[in-house]
This record gives C-alpha cells, structure tokens and sequence, in this order.
C-alpha cells in the first residue's frame, strides 16, 4: 500500500514538473518572440538615426565647404589687390626717383 502511494505522489509531481515544464517553455517562448519584435524596432530606430545623422553631417559638410571656397576666393582677391597695389607703390617709388634725380 505503501508503494502505491508513493507511485501515486510520483506519479503527481512528475505530472506537475510537467506542467511546469510547459508553462514555462510557453513563457519563455512569448518573451522570445518579444525581444525579437523590441529588438527589431530598435534596430529600425537606430537605422533612421543613422540616416538622420548622415544627411546632417551632409549639410554641415556642404556648409563648410562653401565656407571654405568662400574664404580661398576672398583670400585670392586680396592677393590680386595686394599685386596691383604692390606693383603702384613701386611705380611711385620709380616716379619719386626721377623727380629727385631730375632736381
């Protein structure tokens, strides 16, 4: 009688591991499937912040640039100024020169 008992209370404990086994797979199966769903959101949202960045970094890259050429012009105008300029001082200094030497 014993025994039959005790194969009973087994046979009641391996029947609930049982269903704790398969409550727990369930469980962990829906918490797979949302990790997997929360992971691929996350991996949208990082590939859009990814684009937004770019398309920044483009605009910010052409502004320099423009900055850039902006400034290399200015600088080669100034250089042309300063040529004509240098070229009129000389001109004068020559001018000065026969004056002084015509005196």
């Amino acid at each position: 009688m014993e025994n039959s008992k005790l194969f009973d209370m087994m046979e009641k404990m391996y029947s609930e591991m049982q269903t704790m086994k398969s409550e727990l797979n369930n469980e962990m199966q829906t918490m797979k499937s949302e990790l997997r769903s929360e992971m691929q959101s996350m991996k949208v949202e990082l590939t859009q912040n990814l684009v937004r960045i770019e398309n920044k970094m483009d605009d910010n890259n052409k502004a320099l640039y423009d900055g850039y050429t902006q400034t290399y012009e200015g600088i080669c105008e100034i250089r042309e100024n300063l040529e004509v300029l240098t070229d009129r001082v000389e001109n004068q200094e020559i001018k000065l020169q026969i004056l002084k030497a015509v005196k």
